[in-house]
């Protein structure tokens, strides 16, 4: 007779603690990640509002800007308002399917970032290193197309994920050490070989964004080229001023998926609050902070941000 019936062996929901050793401040933590969730959702709202509606972005950047900000929404939504009710209501548990669905809409939508930073990088080049064949090259069918490899590639590379999980048994415990369903939180508590499956992800995560990271300073060294080959200065600091944002953006959106990557699968002797806030703060901090570069580095995004917010009365 089996030691572990089909209920041990596939709990009907798991049990998300937060973040660990922390838990009498996680109502006090909750108060910034509110406040930085709210903030990302009307950034990221408005930012789609006002390049829809200004066909003066609707340029090859500004699209797949839009892009990004949908994927940043998809991903804070995702995990946000269950640890809040997690932090606010004690209210840890969570069905098993939709653990599963959170890991995948987190990675691969994670993957798909990384991918619109990729064509973001490869539009600077254009703009940069091609400036006259920039708008022939990157054509509105272009744009669209490439935004559907990124989110097919996303989709077709993740979405093992749940299944590799669901065929795990978790005889030993369905309790979670983090705030929302992550791949490799999930496998540390299986009791079951996860090599195979920790090789997958190892190699997904390295054609994805290891890749697209690679891509990007490829892109950039190519840029770099370029410029330092303008004659003037003055042309030098204002064509590396048109990639400010985009560098901005990647790296804070790079630093914490790259130490949340390492430290899960090599820093063992990392304290596992730290690794959680990290991933935390990898899921918040980015959807909020991208708005805000692209609209204080961008005059026609500033000054719609600024007519769109500000109730000034009309000069008589």
């Amino acid at each position: 007779m089996s030691a572990y019936n089909k209920t041990d062996v596939h709990p009907s929901t798991f049990i998300l603690i937060g973040i660990p050793g922390l838990e009498a401040a996680h109502i006090w933590i909750s108060i910034p990640f509110c406040v930085v969730y709210l903030l990302a959702l009307l950034g990221n709202c408005s930012l789609l509002f006002i390049i829809k509606t200004d066909p003066s972005l609707h340029e090859p950047m500004y699209l797949f800007l839009c892009m990004l900000a949908v994927a940043d929404l998809v991903v804070c939504t995702t995990a946000v308002p269950k640890l809040l009710s997690l932090f606010w209501f004690h209210d840890g548990e969570i069905r098993f399917e939709a653990c599963l669905t959170q890991v995948f809409l987190i990675h691969s939508c994670s993957t798909m970032e990384s991918g619109f930073f990729l064509a973001m990088a490869f539009d600077r080049y254009v703009a940069i290193c091609n400036p006259l064949r920039h708008s022939a090259i990157l054509t509105h069918a272009v744009i669209g197309g490439m935004g559907l490899a990124i989110v097919l590639r996303g989709t077709a590379l993740l979405s093992p994920h749940p299944f590799l999980l669901r065929w795990l048994p978790y005889c030993r415990t369905n309790i979670i050490s983090h705030t929302y369903c992550e791949f490799m939180a999930l496998i540390k508590i299986a009791c079951a070989e996860t090599r195979i499956r920790r090789a997958y992800s190892l190699i997904v995560a390295f054609l994805t964004g290891g890749l697209d990271f690679i891509l990007i300073i490829c892109s950039y060294v190519l840029i770099l080229h370029t410029v330092f080959h303008l004659p003037s200065k003055d042309a030098r600091f204002k064509t590396l001023g048109t990639c400010g944002s985009h560098i901005c953006v990647i790296l804070v959106s790079y630093t914490p998926a790259f130490f949340s990557f390492l430290t899960h699968r090599f820093g063992h002797h990392v304290a596992p609050h730290v690794h959680i806030f990290v991933a935390n703060i990898y899921l918040l901090v980015p959807p909020m902070v991208n708005p805000i570069i692209y609209g204080v580095r961008t005059k026609k995004i500033r000054d719609r941000f600024l007519k769109f917010f500000t109730f000034s009365k009309p000069v008589k």
